[in-house]
């Protein structure tokens, strides 16, 4: 099946199936089941957002196990009274190997470069995958983890939380609806990075041994050999865990992969795009170690059946000392935010003032005063709780509900579409035309090359 096909029967399936089950509150049942049918959750990487992530799952279940490289955070969350009972892990795999018929489902939330070869490990044995964003570090594993769920038949959410957000859905509907016109142009820009990168990080801290709590070869997993140091950045974080590993090559994707999967995701799902067909970019202060000072990614996106051809426009960082924003004159008397988007149509311009999608407004005003939004086609969440919502929904998929609006079919095309944006700044100047179902870039051998990394022995996806 094409990917337009899988894109329409998704939308069908979400509208049709979702919107009964869900505003009936069978989401909101979900986790009042008999103590025999309770799903049993690991949780992969519990620091940072894996806390949340984990309190979340037992909400919906009985967390059985907890991995992190960390000792502190797994002490810290073993001593919370739901978490009491679960079997704490260093290493997923050894994870997997012990307990793997007594897991469901998994949660992962770890550095971006593990979130593929934990997320794969899980959909390979039949489990159940909720995966932060930005899904995964390359694209080539995005496309891995897109292909591996639909081939397992397993339920999976990304963990980019506007997407269950009532107002987001609005949005999607009214750039659908036709209100905005013809949609060409779509804006979306940052505050990050708010970590040290480049100009200020261009080599490797001095190493130091790793602390006894922190396993230092299972957080490089994949990665390159690289030692340990905890000499602290600008920030007051080391280097690299538990924080700044956002800001490296090796570890993160930038904020690109830190914020696009949130604020690009309305404009992307609103109007159903998918492979770009070229991608270029420029920035500054490119190096080997770390992610630029800023950067503008452009991507041109097809037309698609009815809806015209797009032109996104990505930007990030300081340029010249000033935050990298759009034209001005793009918002129509409105201030700019400092993390927002702007999708701009034939009859008028929709500005989203925020990261999730959670607000907007239509402009001119006055053009649009009295506008009421289109009748809904996307089912809502009773609770106002966001992150929650996102597993609730994935829970409600993995009994047998409507797929998740976040799952892996949709959430791995956005990623590879937004990591390709990487790729793009590591060429920075070079226009790539990008074959989507062949997942090549058909004018540059080199860049190829950055699609997918090599994986430090024994790792395997």
């Amino acid at each position: 099946m094409g990917h337009r096909t899988n894109r329409r029967e998704f939308l069908k399936h979400t509208t049709l199936a979702g919107v009964g089950f869900w505003t009936a509150g069978g989401i909101a049942l979900a986790n009042k089941d008999s103590a025999n049918d309770r799903l049993r959750f690991a949780c992969i990487g519990i620091g940072g957002k894996g806390d949340s992530d984990s309190s979340h799952a037992a909400q919906f279940g009985d967390v059985v196990a907890i991995c992190d490289i960390d000792d502190k955070f797994l002490d810290h969350k073993a001593a919370g009274d739901k978490f009491k009972n679960a079997k704490k892990y260093n290493d997923f795999r050894k994870m997997f190997d012990e307990m793997g018929k007594d897991i469901d489902a998994v949660t992962v939330s770890t550095p971006d470069h593990t979130h593929a070869p934990a997320s794969v490990m899980a959909m390979k044995m039949g489990k159940h995958v909720y995966c932060q964003k930005p899904l995964c570090h390359d694209v080539y594993e995005a496309r891995v983890m897109r292909e591996t769920a639909a081939k397992m038949k397993v339920a999976t959410q990304m963990g980019n939380q506007g997407t269950a957000h009532p107002s987001l859905r609005s949005g999607v509907e009214v750039m659908q609806s036709g209100a905005l016109g013809a949609i060409k142009e779509v804006h979306v820009w940052t505050n990050r990075p708010v970590w040290p990168q480049a100009p200020k990080v261009t080599e490797r801290p001095k190493s130091e041994p790793a602390p006894k709590h922190v396993h230092w070869d299972l957080f490089l997993g994949s990665a390159p050999e690289r030692p340990y140091s905890g000499v602290k950045q600008d920030n007051g974080h080391p280097p690299y865990h538990d924080f700044n590993w956002r800001g490296w090559w090796d570890f993160g994707t930038g904020a690109l992969g830190d914020m696009a999967c949130h604020t690009m995701n309305m404009p992307f799902m609103g109007l159903k795009l998918g492979y770009p067909d070229s991608i270029v970019a420029e920035c500054g202060d490119l190096n080997r170690e770390t992610y630029p000072s800023w950067a503008t990614v452009t991507y041109q996106f097809p037309a698609r059946d009815s809806l015209p051809a797009v032109k996104l426009v990505w930007y990030e960082g300081q340029k010249d000392g000033k935050k990298n924003l759009p034209p001005l004159d793009l918002f129509l008397g409105e201030k700019p935010s400092d993390s927002a988007s702007l999708i701009v149509g034939e009859k008028g311009t929709m500005y989203s003032p925020s990261d999730y999608g959670e607000r907007w407004i239509l402009l001119p005003k006055k053009q649009f005063a009295g506008f009421h939004n289109p009748t809904p086609t996307l089912p809502r969440h009773k609770s106002k709780d966001d992150d929650s919502n996102q597993k609730a929904e994935w829970v409600a998929a993995i009994k047998g509900g409507p797929i998740a609006l976040a799952n892996f079919d949709y959430a791995g095309m956005l990623a590879e579409a937004v990591l390709l944006g990487n790729v793009a700044i590591r060429h920075q100047g070079k226009k790539l035309e990008w074959d989507g179902p062949g997942m090549t870039i058909k004018n540059d051998s080199d860049a190829n090359q950055n699609l997918k990394r090599e994986y430090r022995k024994p790792w395997t996806l």
